[in-house]
């Protein structure tokens, strides 16, 4: 499902489907008179569809809309992989110079995906829409807050710093995305070693419609966990700089201790010797945690697991204006 071919003047819009069968098709009722206005002056545009294992009739909905709407494609993945990897297929498999990512549940209105098309004509390379207030729980803030500064500590990039899953990205960057494989995907992270030119603009979001949002405290921990054993070594510099300090702390300690006992004839009691140890056995079994991420990502990647496997897809399709193939 790669596009090898050179990307023709258009524009492709990729969004990642999980149990999304009531929403998907409002979805591309609301996206098709924005293309089709963005295409007004000749370019095409079409919509790939990944269903990421989703346990409803997503799938079904998807062949629907491909049998009615002829700019409408659908990929089915054999299993959930995760929302990055079913957009690296999608944007793989896309065949027009933008790309646009956006989820399925309609927070991402598609009356907004023309501001970020017109500040990638700007000659940017990836444009991100940041919604005017997050409108989560402050435990979740908090979270994607740190995990866009990790992002750009992870990316040496500090114009990474409004990562969203709405994005325009220019069909340009795909090379460099294509050779990566790994089931441990950040696609904002791969974006990041390819390109400096980010921008963002300021987007409205809307209400989530239905169901409810697969990004819990606790995933969004282990996408945090996995920005930082996966992207870079920070965690492991920390980790040297903790020993570090805590090798200062013990030689102080012991000093103190020679001294209270040079002048007071009795060393310290058992409550402090034995919170010592428990710092201190503290910090090496944070140390050995920290190693251990490293050597299960290292095991992951050994296992040459796939990023995503594709079930069926849909045929080619035909663009809003004609046939894209030719």
């Amino acid at each position: 499902m790669e596009s090898t071919q050179h990307p023709v003047d258009g524009i492709s819009v990729v969004v990642p489907v999980f149990n999304g069968e009531l929403s998907v098709a409002d979805l591309m009722e609301g996206l098709e008179p924005v293309l089709a206005a963005n295409a007004a002056d000749g370019r095409v545009f079409e919509a790939i569809l990944v269903n990421d294992g989703s346990r409803d009739r997503s799938w079904q909905v998807i062949c629907e809309l491909t049998d009615r709407l002829p700019w409408v494609r659908g990929i089915d993945l054999m299993r959930n992989y995760g929302q990055h990897n079913a957009l690296l297929c999608g944007i793989r498999a896309a065949r027009f110079t933008r790309i646009v990512t956006m989820d399925d549940d309609l927070q991402h209105p598609p009356d907004q995906v023309p501001l970020l098309l017109a500040k990638l004509d700007e000659g940017y390379d990836v444009v991100y829409g940041v919604p005017e207030r997050l409108s989560h729980g402050a435990v979740r803030n908090i979270m994607s807050r740190t995990a866009k500064v990790l992002v750009a500590k992870a990316t040496g990039n500090k114009n990474v710093r409004d990562i969203n899953a709405f994005r325009a990205i220019r069909a340009d960057l795909r090379p460099s995305l294509i050779p990566f494989e790994s089931p441990t995907l950040l696609l904002d992270v791969l974006l990041g070693w390819t390109t400096s030119r980010f921008a963002s603009v300021t987007v409205r979001q809307e209400p989530r419609r239905t169901g409810t949002s697969n990004y819990g405290p606790l995933k969004l921990f282990n996408q945090l966990l996995l920005i930082c054993t996966s992207y870079t070594t920070f965690p492991l510099r920390l980790t040297s700089m903790i020993g570090f300090c805590f090798t200062v702390f013990g030689f102080c300690l012991m000093v103190y201790v020679l001294a209270r006992t040079m002048f007071e004839g009795s060393p310290p009691g058992f409550p402090f010797l034995a919170s010592i140890v428990t710092i201190f056995g503290g910090v090496q079994l944070f140390s050995l945690g920290v190693i251990g991420e490293y050597l299960g990502r290292m095991f992951e990647r050994t296992m040459n697991r796939p990023t995503y496997v594709i079930r069926t897809a849909t045929s080619s399709g035909r663009s809003a204006t004609g046939d894209a193939d030719e």
